[in-house]
């Protein structure tokens, strides 16, 4: 299974560190946050990622190359201006193909096992999402989770983590070259009972703000 890693965002929160500075390159933990991504997936099996670009495209190219060093083919998805997560997917899809592939926001800290989800069968599922108890800057959460099922409504809560095992169908209605946002589509597909779902309870951090990536920081420095 492909890997795509969505890394066109401009970033605003995290500014002025993203003024000169691409938001997957940002560093935490002695490394860029996209790196942290592409080591694990390398060590799991993935060979093939797709990465769309945009905001300071050519640092993130000229950092990765051509991805041989991580042990992994990287593909570029370039986009004049941030397509959103919907409209980027689309413009990928020519890289991706047809069959389902891996989806990683390049903007978070995981330790979820990808080895277990690059072997995920979708079925007639359109994703498989990977949620993560509430973090205090999204209590009321995304989606509700119950006997593996996601909706819209209902108990128990939990937040979306910006990783997935997504099929291209999803996206289907989205013209190439479109800005589409994702979370539409995902809600409309909840509601029709066509996502599945995990919660993974380990280390997890949103780092969409510049006090969001200081914690991730002191947490990685405790490990040491």
């Amino acid at each position: 299974m492909k890997a795509m890693l969505l890394a066109a965002g401009r970033g605003e929160r995290l500014r002025p560190l993203t003024d000169r500075t691409p938001k997957a390159l940002v560093p935490v933990g002695g490394k860029p946050l996209i790196a942290w991504h592409l080591e694990r997936l390398a060590a799991s099996g993935c060979r093939e990622t797709v990465i769309n670009v945009s905001h300071l495209a050519q640092q993130i190219v000229e950092y990765l190359g051509d991805g041989k060093r991580f042990g992994l083919r990287v593909a570029y998805s370039r986009e004049a201006e941030p397509l959103e997560t919907a409209g980027g997917i689309a413009q990928a899809l020519p890289h991706l193909g047809a069959p389902p592939f891996l989806l990683v926001n390049a903007d978070i800290y995981c330790e979820v096992d990808f080895r277990a989800l690059l072997r995920f069968e979708l079925g007639s599922s359109l994703a498989h999402l990977v949620l993560v108890p509430n973090p205090a800057h999204r209590a009321q959460g995304d989606f509700s989770l119950r006997a593996g099922s996601v909706g819209n409504t209902g108990e128990p809560r939990y937040t979306y983590s910006g990783v997935a095992v997504m099929s291209p169908q999803l996206v289907k209605a989205v013209q190439r070259g479109d800005k589409a946002p994702l979370a539409p589509l995902l809600r409309g597909a909840a509601d029709e009972r066509r996502i599945s779902g995990e919660v993974f309870g380990g280390l997890w951090q949103d780092v969409g703000t510049v006090q969001r990536l200081a914690e991730l920081e002191t947490q990685l420095a405790s490990r040491k």
